[in-house]
């Protein structure tokens, strides 16, 4: 093979001939070489470019789609809201201004008699008698100092302290009337004063909710106008309630593997330890089948109660219906909780069993736990059995949030990612453009010789024609 590369008997020298033929060859396909050279790297340009273009437009059309699903989420969630605020405040007009009339009659009679008591209140003085004057002429026309006249005046002194002292106790007595009266009316006061605290609490709470529905509103009517504001709010908002579902539903998950490990064992000692069904157990599978047996049951209970809508047709089912339904599903929980509570004394059952063996094979009477401390654990393990399928059933609300903002998430990433092969794919095809350019460069590179060569020759023909012209 090295002979057939042979020119002359030197090595050299043949290598230097074919490096010469080659420059030679590459001189004269020079035009071809470069717009070869130009026209692939301009092809492959254009194909990323292109490329690029259809990522952007897929992009733009994700974008939109999000755009457009996170405002239908944002409204029909504002819409519940609302909703929920108009019924707050129906019940609070119902509840307590709804009995409005009556205590406007109640507190109308109550000012009328404290009009009356006040009435009645009224100081009147001691009227003086109507013969005081007469009195007052008889002494001034008679002569003091006549015995008999003494005497009458004396009786009438007499008479008349006896008159001012049945006068005072009387007006003493009315006085004691008067504040007896004024005593009776404090409680109608404090009455009032209560009656119209309520009214005041109830119009403020009304005005507060009616500043909340203005609020919600205004947020809802960005929301109907699309604006980047509104859809800025929603989509913040929609992230933060995906990380607080995936945490909760998280602990959740913690909650349900601790249930699992509370009826497993005992599960495999009533369908036995050793039965497989594929290579799982089936102790294992049917712990786990019941665990998702509860959590279902919390979901459809939590539907019937209309506090999640993961499923629009039991919403949409009769109330009559949908009470049937939640007392059905809350008693299967119930019952699965029982269920749990039995397995995890069984568990415990079988725990005290293990060591006592082994005590005993250890021939250790000390190690066995007593009965006293023995119904501690028992009882917590059954209550843990019996509360953690109820604390399960609230998954549904963090469930349901996570789901309905899983889809903003998951078309934001693909966005992102849309974007960076965009990017990707621009540079890529700007690198090779230039990389064309490169490559032109370095062939001019490797057939330097000859194109120096040409140029002086060129440059001395247009000198020639420069002179014959001039």
């Amino acid at each position: 093979m090295q002979d057939l590369f042979m020119i002359t008997d030197s090595v050299a020298l043949s290598a230097l001939l074919w490096a010469a033929l080659a420059i030679t060859v590459m001189f004269l396909g020079r035009d071809s070489a470069r717009r070869s050279i130009a026209t692939l790297t301009r092809m492959l340009h254009n194909a990323l470019r292109i490329a690029a273009h259809g990522l952007r437009r897929a992009e733009l059309h994700l974008e939109s789609r999000n755009r457009e699903v996170l405002l239908a989420a944002g409204r029909e969630a504002k819409e519940r809201i609302v909703s929920r605020e108009f019924e707050r405040i129906t019940a609070t007009v119902a509840r307590d201004l709804g009995r409005y009339p009556e205590t406007q009659r109640t507190l109308t009679e109550i000012i009328q008699r404290i009009d009356e008591d006040h009435q009645n209140t009224a100081d009147v003085p001691p009227e003086v008698p109507g013969w005081s004057k007469a009195v007052k002429a008889v002494a001034d026309a008679a002569d003091r100092a006549d015995p008999s006249v003494r005497e009458v005046l004396e009786a009438i002194h007499a008479s008349l302290d006896r008159a001012q002292a049945r006068s005072l106790a009387s007006y003493r007595q009315a006085s004691r009337q008067r504040h007896k009266l004024l005593s009776a009316m404090m409680p109608r006061w404090r009455h009032i004063q209560g009656t119209l605290k309520r009214m005041e609490s109830a119009v403020s709470s009304i005005l507060e909710r009616s500043r909340s529905i203005d609020r919600h509103m205004d947020e809802y009517r960005d929301i109907l106008a699309g604006t980047d504001r509104a859809v800025q709010t929603l989509s913040t908002s929609a992230l933060v309630q995906f990380t607080v579902s995936a945490l909760v539903i998280a602990v959740a998950v913690g909650g349900a593997v601790i249930n699992f490990s509370l009826i497993a064992r005992p599960m495999a000692e009533m369908v036995g330890g050793t039965s497989y069904i594929g290579t799982f157990r089936t102790a294992d599978i049917a712990a786990l089948v019941i665990i998702l047996v509860e959590m279902s049951m919390g979901l459809f209970l939590m539907e019937s109660l209309r506090i999640t809508r993961l499923f629009p047709v039991i919403s949409a089912l009769p109330d009559r219906t949908r009470v049937y339904m939640c007392v059905f599903t809350l008693v299967i929980l119930t019952i699965l909780a029982s269920v749990e509570a039995g397995l995890a004394y069984m568990r415990e059952i079988l725990l005290q069993d293990e060591l006592a063996t082994a005590s005993l094979l250890r021939g250790d009477d000390a190690a066995a736990i007593t009965g006293e401390a023995l119904w501690i654990t028992t009882a917590a393990q059954m209550g843990m059995g019996f509360i953690l399928p109820f604390a399960l059933t609230f998954v549904a609300i963090p469930l349901e949030t996570f789901i309905q903002t899983l889809r903003h998430v998951l078309g934001m990433l693909a966005i992102v990612l849309l974007r960076l092969a965009n990017v990707a794919l621009r540079i890529l095809g700007n690198l090779i453009r230039q990389t064309g350019v490169l490559a032109q460069h370095l062939y001019d590179v490797a057939i330097f010789a000859p194109l120096w060569v040409a140029e002086r020759l060129s440059g001395r023909r247009a000198v020639s024609r420069r002179e014959a012209a001039a």
